[in-house]
C-alpha cells in the first residue's frame, strides 16, 4: 500500500507544468489544431501577445512557414499559447500563471 501512495506521488513530481490539448474553449466558441488563424481571430478575439517565434521549411524545403505563438489570459489562473505554423494552429499548450 505505501508503495502505490509512493509511486502516486513520484508520478505528480514528473507531471509537466504544461498540458497540450486539441481543442480551446473561447467563451462559446470552440477553436481546434488545425483551424486557419482568421477563425481562430474571429471565434477568440485579439490575443493578449502575438509573437514571431521564427521560420519552418516545407517538406520540399522550398518554401519558408512563419511560426507564431498567440497568447491568451490569464482566464482562472492559466495562459492558453497557441502555436501556428504557415496560418495553421498546430498546437494548443495551457499553462498556470505563475
Amino acid at each position: 500500500m505505501r508503495l502505490r501512495y509512493l509511486l502516486l506521488a513520484l508520478s505528480c513530481l514528473t507531471w509537466p507544468a504544461s498540458a497540450w490539448a486539441d481543442t480551446f474553449r473561447c467563451g462559446s466558441q470552440l477553436v481546434n489544431t488545425g483551424d486557419r488563424a482568421f477563425e481562430v481571430e474571429r471565434a477568440c478575439g485579439e490575443p493578449q501577445i502575438r509573437d514571431l517565434v521564427g521560420y519552418a521549411l516545407s517538406p520540399n524545403e522550398r518554401r519558408e512557414a512563419v511560426i507564431e505563438e498567440w497568447v491568451y489570459g490569464p482566464r482562472n489562473g492559466m495562459f492558453n499559447i497557441l502555436t501556428f505554423e504557415a496560418n495553421r494552429l498546430i498546437r494548443i499548450e495551457t499553462r498556470r500563471a505563475q
